[in-house]
């Protein structure tokens, strides 16, 4: 395992370690003083931006499905050319109702309404992906950074998965992003890396 893994995984154990000592967890982190949680409402209300880095995340979650450990899941972009610029879908992070991890999963354009970009194009875009805000949790952007950092290689292959899904749909050439028999393209359920 590489060192950068490993750090980023000491981190992601140090971010989850500080909440449980007060009691709390990623979510209850998003979630602080929120009074009701609707399903597909974006948390925070207008996401989270980082200027310096052009990383932008949001979560969200669906109606509660029978049978369904996620409870949401956090969606990852990268804005390149900075807040007016196109913005790229790099992953979701699903999280059980006390914020862990469940998987990692790549979605079709129609989702998020990102600018579709390539593999080859959104690969070093992973990297990039530095979340250090204060609001609304320090602990729970630095835990989003993490997560992109020690599991590079995994959503790496999972954009990889993404394109090769779009292109065993296509139709003349033409990708079927607005497809929406076509949802999430690609995923690793977590307890398969662990």
């Amino acid at each position: 395992m590489s060192e950068t893994r490993e750090q980023a995984l000491r981190e992601i154990a140090f971010c989850e370690a500080i909440l449980a000592k007060r009691g709390l967890t990623i979510l209850s982190e998003l979630f602080a003083g929120v009074s009701s949680i609707a399903a597909w409402d974006h948390f925070p209300p207008g996401d989270v931006f980082d200027p310096s880095s052009n990383s932008q995340w949001f979560y969200h979650c669906h109606p509660a499905s029978e049978g369904s450990a996620e409870h949401g899941h956090f969606h990852c972009f990268l804005r390149p050319d900075g807040p007016a610029g196109p913005i790229h879908h790099l992953c979701a992070i699903g999280v059980d109702a006390d914020g862990r991890l469940l998987r990692l999963f790549t979605v079709n354009r129609w989702v998020v309404g990102d600018d579709f970009a390539d593999a080859a194009t959104t690969l070093p875009l992973v990297a990039r992906f530095d979340m250090q805000m204060p609001r609304p949790s320090y602990l729970l952007n630095r835990w989003l950074t993490a997560i992109l950092v020690a599991y590079a290689n995994e959503i790496e292959a999972l954009i990889i998965e993404r394109d090769a899904v779009l292109a065993t749909h296509a139709n003349g050439g033409a990708l079927p992003l607005e497809d929406r028999t076509l949802e999430v393209l690609s995923e690793l359920a977590m307890h398969s890396v662990r």
